[in-house]
């Protein structure tokens, strides 16, 4: 409620992430299974790579851990002031205001695009649409590295670290057949665990995290561990 007694409005991404600036990198900077993806991807990746950090957040870990592995890094946020934050943490990197929904990129123009939790706040047609862009972002072989909240959900509002908001997802199932079928990659890898983010209104969540890999062109995927 709001100090009238009224009932608090959801808020947007962009306001939600300007609202928790470095309190949300102090809830999930820790997350392990986040710190293995991005080992995962960074052992595969050669010196130079080209790498897409969606919803890049405060640049910390993921897009601090890429340049520090030697990768060319660029990171879109809808949060100015989480672009902000990135920009003075992680001055390898570039990072620019834009939504995933808008984001101009060329046709295989990123060896490797990372997606941390940016599509809970959309619609799941929205959502599905960007999880396809960014695997046409990709080059041949490029991998796409992704979490989300698994859940059979549309339009639902929750209160997430003491704010309302208002998300969208789909099941495990859905969001594996998606990167399958829809977007025409080879999910490599998946796994959901559960984490609970430092703070004291934090409650514990289910993440489901894909590795997955666009199909170099002629030849047949090998899956990897």
């Amino acid at each position: 409620m709001d100090h009238d007694g009224t009932k608090a409005r959801p808020v947007s991404a962009a306001e939600l992430f300007d609202d928790l600036g470095i309190a949300y990198e102090r809830a999930f900077v820790r997350l392990p299974a986040q710190l293995a993806a991005i080992d995962w991807l960074t052992a595969r990746l050669d010196a130079g790579a080209r790498v897409l950090d969606v919803g890049s957040g405060t640049g910390r870990p993921a897009a601090d851990l890429l340049v520090r592995a030697g990768c060319d890094v660029t990171g879109i946020d809808v949060s100015g002031g989480m672009v902000a934050l990135a920009s003075a943490q992680v001055p390898g990197a570039r990072f620019e205001q834009c939504d995933v929904r808008a984001f101009d990129a060329p046709e295989g123009g990123f060896d490797a695009v990372c997606a941390f939790f940016p599509l809970l706040m959309m619609s799941r047609a929205e959502a599905a649409a960007a999880l396809k862009r960014m695997a046409g972002w990709l080059a041949p072989g490029g991998f796409l590295v992704t979490a989300t909240v698994p859940a059979d959900v549309e339009d639902v509002e929750i209160v997430w670290m003491g704010r309302p908001v208002r998300v969208s997802s789909f099941s495990t199932e859905e969001y594996l057949r998606l990167q399958r079928e829809d977007c025409g990659l080879d999910v490599l890898h998946h796994e959901v665990s559960a984490f609970t983010p430092d703070g004291d209104r934090a409650a514990p969540e289910n993440h489901l995290f894909t590795y997955a890999r666009r199909t170099a062109a002629g030849k047949d995927a090998v899956p990897e561990a």
